[in-house]
């Protein structure tokens, strides 16, 4: 198991959080800032700002940080990806980083290519390769159908260990600021694969309100992804996820919560109940 202690050398000098308002960004940016780590949270309407699409944005990141958490929007599977981060690492290898952590996706190709890319930059490198987020049902895409009884969606009921992006954000900060995480990839997953019926029980349970899983057809799907207004690249890597990656690949639970904290992952049930304490489900006044 890595030593989690934290590294001196590093955590003196700024850390620079890529997407650092997003789902994941923001809780490691939260949890850096509270150990007194010099965090630099890098967003679109950050200062200075941080754009994907605009590598002229990225050196005023990047200038006088050690490290670097990075979250690729909308996700590394995204055609292109691998050509954006392999020219962020050049950017970051030129303004003399030490180490990169990036965030990936379980059984995604590409994202996969983007590991590679990092993995040989001569950086010290951590990738952290996530399942499902719980959050989607909390915080995320999933979060209206929760509150309307109905997650519909055009997936198989195929099971998948969703993970708390707690565990996720704690497994991050652990590979930026501690010994023994360089060259580590930690699969982080929940401790056990559940459909999404299943899911819905939980959710159900905790809630205290009729929750169900209701499998549409993909063309309706589409249909209200288009309706909603959703960008193209959003769209496709939807269709891509329900496609491609929830086809079972991943139904086994990963060990890299507790290859990296040396504790066990966070119950979806937990999750759930967490959530329902906090109110998220409640319907709007």
């Amino acid at each position: 198991m890595p030593n989690t202690t934290i590294d001196h050398r590093s955590s003196q000098g700024t850390i620079a959080v890529l997407g650092g308002t997003g789902k994941t960004g923001r809780r490691v940016a939260a949890r850096l800032a509270a150990r007194g780590v010099p965090t630099r949270v890098a967003s679109r309407r950050g200062t200075p700002a941080f754009h994907w699409g605009d590598p002229s944005t990225w050196d005023a990141v990047l200038e006088g940080a050690t490290s670097a958490y990075v979250s690729y929007a909308p996700d590394l599977a995204i055609p292109g990806a691998a050509q954006t981060i392999e020219a962020l690492t050049e950017r970051a290898v030129a303004h003399g980083l030490r180490r990169l952590v990036l965030l990936s996706g379980r059984g995604e190709t590409e994202a996969q290519r983007c590991e590679a890319i990092v993995a040989r930059s001569g950086l010290e490198w951590t990738v952290v390769r996530a399942s499902w987020f719980a959050q989607n049902f909390s915080e995320g895409e999933f979060l209206d159908m929760v509150r309307g009884g109905a997650i519909t969606l055009p997936a198989a009921d195929v099971p998948e260990p969703f993970v708390d992006i707690e565990d996720l954000a704690d497994v991050v900060v652990a590979a930026l600021t501690g010994h023994g995480h360089g060259g580590q990839i930690y699969e982080v997953t929940g401790p056990r694969a559940l459909t999404f019926s299943q899911a819905a029980r939980e959710l159900s349970r905790a809630s205290g309100r009729p929750v169900h899983f209701v499998r549409i057809p993909k063309a309706d799907f589409a249909a209200g992804v288009a309706a909603a207004g959703t960008p193209p690249d959003v769209a496709w890597l939807l269709e891509y996820l329900f496609d491609t990656v929830l086809d079972g690949r991943n139904v086994h639970p990963g060990d890299g919560v507790q290859r990296a904290l040396g504790r066990d992952p966070v119950d979806f049930g937990d999750f759930a109940r967490r959530a329902a304490a906090e109110g998220v489900w409640r319907a709007a006044a």
